[in-house]
Order: structure tokens, then sequence, then C-alpha cells
């Protein structure tokens, strides 16, 4: 059996339906054996970051990996984004590159080059990866293959890269004669659940802040512990969807650009239990005095995050979210003991510091809002929501509502623009019947639009919305705040100019409509948009684009701008008096 058969067999036995790569000269064995094998399939991406973006969602949307492949050289460069993203933002993928031959490769040979295309891939790619190897005997391509992926999907999730030249791919192997992997025993480290117990049953103000761990199982048994506990739940950016927002204490979005009420909440809160949350600078802000003195308990599986913090004197847990859930809730039937007067303080805040009473009063100009208000009513229960990065990002992070069933996925740590296309074409082959929603702007499509003609050619289930102010929208933000609004390289008179997303759509064979601030109540006009099976809906957004709240370096967590007079702050903080 040749190796990339053999590779192939593996790939379909973990349940890969799906490859996703650029074809080039030293990974064609692996995609002519993809070709021939039923079951699986190859998709030409038409960009490698693509293919690696793509790999990501489709893990994210099966639960199980994603798989990239690249020809060496400039192929595993481009993926190195997505390799990157998925280390980031925790994600089990799997990224296959092929190398020259093991004749042609230099090993250690003090020289850059002695290949065509060659490149010392581990080295690399090892600060981003779980995992990364030269696989340069066929005998050990079992054994590296089943050890990348239980290091893969092993907890903290992430990438791992197998390196493989072109001759060990055509090499002739027997199966039955290859080493295979003993995963090594992982021993559970213990924790004072009593402590836990004890530290939530005298807290009056507790909040839960949900992160990108809970996941998989830990969602379920997160719904399991709220229906059990009258308790406030906010969420960053990669926990939104993971809880359900139709909680009657939940409050969205917190941190740099969180939602007023939820910021404020976690401010006047005495705990705070993280679960799954690095409680980095982006969820806190820059200034911690609102976080001190009072009773934090983060619970994580990466070690290494819990003892490398700016936060003091919290309780660290080292576990999966999923198994501390599960010890509250066999503990006792309710745990929290929220007072009265803190479950009406946040219900106030939901009441008059709402996402839409924000935007209603500081918002100037609110078609951005607007456009999140048709993806509310247009998205139905089980869509996905793939979202890039920039202004778009935001708007949607404060704006969106998610229904039952729905998903919701961006890019936390790296925030590659470009990301929501590639992803979404990963949901949409991870699951072909799921209608899948990608929200970007115009400079993402600009680093993206090779993934139209993808969309296009297998005639995926996916409405691009993109919000086109015509500007790099988050910069000029910045730019306006910092720089005397010297619009330098982020609007047509500092340098850049988006493309025609008219011809752009059409070019690449998508239908395009276009909303603008007269369409957003012609319900005729927008459910004839909507009831396309896919194509780029284009908003039209005239002016100044802003988004709010937004946490300043210098400011607390309860005081983004625009701020509030201090005599409504006072007002706030007096109903918890």
């Amino acid at each position: 059996m040749k190796v990339s058969d053999y590779i192939v067999s593996f790939l379909k036995e973990q349940g890969i339906r799906v490859v996703f790569g650029y074809i080039g000269g030293m990974i064609t064995h692996l995609v002519d054996s993809i070709d021939k094998a039923e079951g699986i399939s190859y998709i030409q991406t038409y960009h490698e970051q693509t293919a690696a973006i793509g790999a990501e969602g489709y893990a994210r949307e099966t639960n199980n990996f994603g798989v990239a492949i690249s020809t060496s050289g400039p192929g595993i460069t481009n993926m190195i984004t997505g390799i990157a993203d998925a280390f980031l933002d925790s994600v089990p993928t799997l990224f296959i590159s092929g190398q020259v031959n093991t004749n042609e490769y230099k090993y250690d040979k003090p020289i850059r080059q002695q290949g065509f295309q060659e490149l010392d891939v581990v080295e690399l790619c090892s600060s981003i990866t779980k995992y990364a190897c030269l696989v340069d005997d066929a005998k050990n391509i079992r054994y590296e293959l089943e050890k990348a992926i239980s290091i893969a999907k092993q907890p903290r999730k992430g990438p791992v890269v197998l390196d493989i030249p072109m001759n060990i791919q055509r090499q002739e192997i027997e199966p039955c004669s290859l080493k295979g992997y003993k995963e090594e025993e992982k021993k559970e480290e213990s924790y004072d659940i009593d402590k836990v117990i004890e530290k939530i049953s005298r807290a009056k103000r507790p909040i839960i802040v949900v992160g990108s761990g809970i996941r998989d199982n830990a969602k379920d048994k997160l719904e399991e512990l709220l229906n059990q506990n009258e308790v406030a739940v906010v969420c960053s950016l990669l926990g939104k969807g993971q809880v359900r927002e139709s909680h009657k204490l939940f409050l969205g979005l917190l941190g740099s650009y969180g939602l007023r009420m939820a910021n404020i909440a976690v401010a006047k809160s005495d705990l705070i239990i993280a679960l799954g949350s690095r409680l980095d600078v982006r969820q806190t802000g820059a200034k911690l005095d609102e976080f001190e003195g009072k009773d934090i308990i983060q619970v994580d599986i990466d070690r290494n995050e819990l003892e490398n913090h700016r936060l003091k004197g919290r309780l660290t847990i080292n576990c999966l979210v999923e198994d501390f859930i599960e010890k509250l809730i066999s503990n006792k039937e309710s745990l929290f003991n929220s007072d009265k007067k803190w479950v009406n303080f946040l219900l106030y805040l939901k009441e008059n510091y709402s996402q839409q009473k924000e935007v209603e009063r500081f918002v100037e100009n609110k078609m951005p809002y607007r456009a999140m208000d048709i993806i509310n009513r247009y998205s139905k229960e089980g869509d996905a929501i793939s979202v890039d990065i920039g202004q778009n990002q935001m708007w949607a992070a404060q704006s969106i509502v998610l229904k039952n069933h729905q998903t919701f996925t961006t890019s936390g740590g790296l925030a590659p623009m470009g990301f929501s296309l590639p992803c979404a074409i990963g949901i949409s082959f991870a699951n072909p019947s799921k209608r899948v929603f990608a929200i970007l702007g115009d400079g993402a499509m600009m680093i993206s639009e090779q993934s139209l003609y993808i969309i296009s050619q297998y005639n995926l289930p996916i409405t691009i919305l993109l919000l086109n102010n015509t500007s790099l929208g988050m910069i000029t933000q910045f730019q306006s705040l910092y720089f005397n609004s010297n619009m330098a390289a982020t609007t047509i008179k500092g340098g850049y100019k988006a493309a025609d997303m008219e011809k752009l759509s059409l070019s690449h064979g998508l239908s395009h409509h276009i909303i603008e601030e007269k369409d957003m109540l012609n319900a005729e006009y927008l459910n004839n948009v909507f009831n396309n099976h896919n194509g780029v809906v284009e908003f039209k957004i005239e002016g100044l684009t802003t988004v709010s709240p937004k946490l300043e370096f210098d400011q607390p967590i309860f005081n983004p701008t625009p701020h509030l007079p201090k005599e409504e702050l006072n007002h706030i903080f007096s109903l918890l008096e």
C-alpha cells in the first residue's frame, strides 16, 4: 500500500470527509490518493490560507479535527496564518505539508536551502503548534498520524503539523507491520471543591464569565447549572454562542467592546467564576481596580494560563470545565445565593443599558447596527454565523441575539482579516444542510475574495453579508481618537480603495444585492434578498462608523466611552446600597 493511500484511509477511519488544500508538486501524491478514494473529497481552495481556515471551520462544526494540506515552501508559509489562528483559539487541526525528497533535504547542513521550495517546516511551525514532525521514514507513518491526532484532540486542543517528503508519500508499506502510538495517561489534578462551594455560597453578587473553554459537553452542563440557579452570566468574544442568550440574567459580551450592562455588572460583582476564559486584557481592560478585593474562581485546562496571569489572589482550578460544572451540579440543587437587590440591579441594567438602548442614545451612524437587526430578523434556528475581524466583528458580537442551536464563530487570539469566508466554507462542507451567514467588511473581502468562487463552484448555502463602509473602519476609529483624524491607508483619500463589490461578486458567479438605508423597511425587497440560496448582500454604509461602547486603555471596566455622566453612574451604583 502506498503511504499516501494509507494516510487517506487513516483520515477516513477518523471520520474526515473533506480535506482542504491547494495542490503543488510536493503534495500531488496525497491529492491523487484523496481523489481516487470513496467517502472523502479534496477541495481546491485557490489559496492555502483559505484551506487552513476552512479546516478550522470544519473542526468547529463537527467537533472533530479538520485537515488542510499544502506543498512545501510558499504552500506552508501561506497556511501559517490558519495554523497560528488554530493554535491561539485551541482548534484541533491536522496540517500536512509536502516536503522535498529526503535526498534533497538539507537536514543539519549550514546552508539555507538544498531542494527547490525546501523549508524547515518543523522549525517554522513549532511555536504555533502542539506538535510538529518531519516524517522521513515510511515505517513511522502510522505512529506519527496517531500521535498527532491524539495530541491535537487532547485538552487544550490545537493544531499539529506533519511534514512528509514526496518520496515518503509514494513509498510502498505493509500497514499490518506498522507501529502504533499509545496515548499517555493523564493524571487529573485534585482541587478543593468544598472551598469553591464555600466561596459561591457566601457570594451575594455572583457572576459567571463564559469563555471559549465552554465547548462540547460543557455547554449542556452549563445550561443545566443555569437552570438550577439564579446567577448572572456574561461571555467573552469566543464564549458567545456557548450559553443560551434568552437566560433571564444573561447580559452579553464583556470587555473592551463589551456591552455597558455586562461591564458594569462584572465591576459590581463580588464573585467572578471564569469558565474557560483567560480573563485577558481584552476582557478586563488595563485597569484592574474593579477586579481586586473580590473572589475570583478561574477554571482552565491549561495550567500555564492559570500560573502566568496579571490578576492575583484567584482560586485557580486546573481541570476540564465540564468536569468542574458537573461537580457543582451534583453537589446541591441550588448553590448560588444571589441577593434580591443584586438581581433587581441586573434587571435594571438590562432594561436601561442594553445594546439597543446604547445605539439609540450614543451612536450617530446607526446603519451598521440596523444591519445587525436585519440579520437577527432573517437568520433562523440552527443557522451558523461566521464573523470576520474589525468593526463588523464587534457590531455582530454586541448586537446579534443568537437563537436556539445557532452557532457564532469568529477568531479571537490572532484575528486575521479574511477569516469569515473560509471559515464559513469549512462549516458548510462539514454540514451541507446548514445555512451559513458570513459577516465581513470590505477590507476582509479584499483579502479573501478567492473564497467567493468556492461558494459559487459548489453552490454552498452561504449568504455573505458585506458591511461596506469603503474604509478600514476599526482603524479609522483609532485614527479619529488618537491621530487627529489623519486617515492614512484607511480611506480612499489615505490610499485605501475597495473593489466594486457588485462586479467582484458577479465575476465569481454569485448574485449581488445592495441594501441601503432606504431599503431597511422594505419588507418585500428584503424577503426577496434573503430568499436566495447564496450570494452577496452588500450593506452600503456612508460616513464615519463607530463601535459603541468602547473601553479606552486608562479607564475602569465600568466606564467605557461614550462616558456616562458622573451623576448617572452614581445613581446606578446607589441601587446596590
